[in-house]
């Protein structure tokens, strides 16, 4: 039963589901390499506001994940996965018109607030038998990673072609392609609650109080904390020591970006080969913290802030790949989907917090501080993770 293979309805679905996803996250991802200078010329704009800007999608997000899940249990999952669709759609649309950074935060909030990631998987889940969901959640989260890393390269491309309003209106028209799809490919689900892929709020306590769950869940936190406020600092570092003009920056972004890709691939490989996960995710966390040293230290040298980007890309895909499997692995099989639910709202919560936090933090201080509150979040994720457990490797697993 292993071996089975997909049927051609689970392709189609998966497949169509996936890209689903992926043109949402796109559309979410594209701006944070961007955003920080642009907001910059909103009217009303201060740092704080610019970084609550940026990071309160993920407060929404976290906000109503969980309960846009529930509802589709009651009233089905296209309904709930177009609205959540819209919703995107209209914030995206206020974003690209905004003059003002009220506007813009609105337009943001909304963005976060089709909060569909846990209805898509949950319609994964009802189109797939329960032989084939992992495989299916695997692709699905293949997916978001290679999303995240197609929106980092050319977003920042897009930006100086387009300006970013223009990105704004190509995340409204994935919107809308993403409906389409929906409506013209994915098959009709029958609703049912799967305790693999949904959460269960009575369980949230007891799943929260697992050590190794809370310790994922904080470091999940903390990684997205660091990276949202990175982003507030790092365009605006380098265009003023570095003389990199916004239009200019994906200069620096796309090769680093490229070669991180590729070296977190090979440490992920090694790691799974080796059976040797921890000590591959403390590197991770030791690559964030030297990458933000070397960026706060070296930010007029362009070969410096190369270094910086690289290892910092380095540090973030390779903990992002590995943070989603480690929860799978850790979670009671029965509370797979609750464990993960968790871990979501975990990451939302830590957009916004570093957002906001960076924002206030350069407002108020400086850039320093802002790397200062990076470097001291990731000493304190290094803590944490000391005490995790080599993640379990069946016999079969092995050979």
């Amino acid at each position: 039963m292993l071996l089975e293979k997909m049927t051609s309805t689970e392709r189609r679905a998966v497949g169509s589901l996936s890209a689903i996803m992926s043109l949402r996250l796109i559309g979410l991802f594209m701006i944070l390499p961007v955003f920080a200078l642009y907001a910059h010329d909103l009217i009303g704009a201060t740092p704080f506001l610019i970084g609550l800007a940026m990071g309160i999608y993920g407060l929404t997000q976290a906000l109503l994940q969980i309960p846009f899940g529930m509802l589709s249990d009651h009233i089905g999952r296209k309904p709930v996965i177009i609205a959540g669709l819209l919703l995107f759609a209209l914030g995206s649309v206020i974003a690209a018109e905004s003059q003002q950074i009220y506007w813009m935060i609105l337009g943001r909030a909304l963005q976060g607030a089709g909060a569909v990631g846990s209805t898509i998987i949950a319609t994964i889940a009802d189109l797939t038998r329960e032989n084939q969901r992992t495989k299916a959640m695997a692709i699905n989260g293949m997916t978001i990673g290679v999303s995240f890393s197609l929106a980092m390269i050319v977003g920042p491309i897009l930006a100086a072609v387009f300006q970013v309003s223009g990105i704004f209106w190509l995340a409204t028209l994935f919107s809308f392609i993403a409906i389409l799809l929906l409506l013209t490919v994915v098959p009709k689900p029958q609703t049912t609650w799967h305790s693999d892929a949904e959460p269960e709020p009575t369980q949230f306590f007891s799943i929260l109080k697992t050590p190794d769950l809370a310790r994922l869940n904080c470091g999940v936190f903390i990684l997205h904390a660091i990276f949202t406020a990175s982003f507030v600092v790092i365009p605006i570092s380098l265009k003023l020591y570095a003389g990199l003009e916004s239009a200019r920056q994906w200069i620096l972004y796309v090769p680093s970006f490229f070669v991180a890709f590729i070296l977190s691939l090979v440490f992920i490989v090694l790691a799974e080969k080796k059976h040797q996960v921890k000590p591959y995710f403390l590197l991770g966390i030791n690559l964030l913290g030297a990458a933000v040293l070397i960026l706060s230290l070296g930010a007029s040298s362009l070969y410096l802030s190369s270094l910086g980007l690289i290892l910092f890309f380095t540090g973030f895909s390779l903990l992002e790949a590995f943070l989603p499997s480690l929860v799978s692995r850790s979670a009671p099989k029965a509370r797979k989907g609750t464990a993960l639910g968790i871990y979501s709202c975990s990451q939302f919560l830590g957009i916004f917090v570093g957002g906001s936090v960076g924002g206030w933090l350069y407002g108020t201080f400086g850039l320093l501080h802002v790397y200062l509150f990076c470097l001291l979040f990731a000493l304190l994720w290094l803590a944490i993770s000391f005490g995790m457990n080599n993640p379990h490797y069946s016999a079969s697993h092995a050979k």
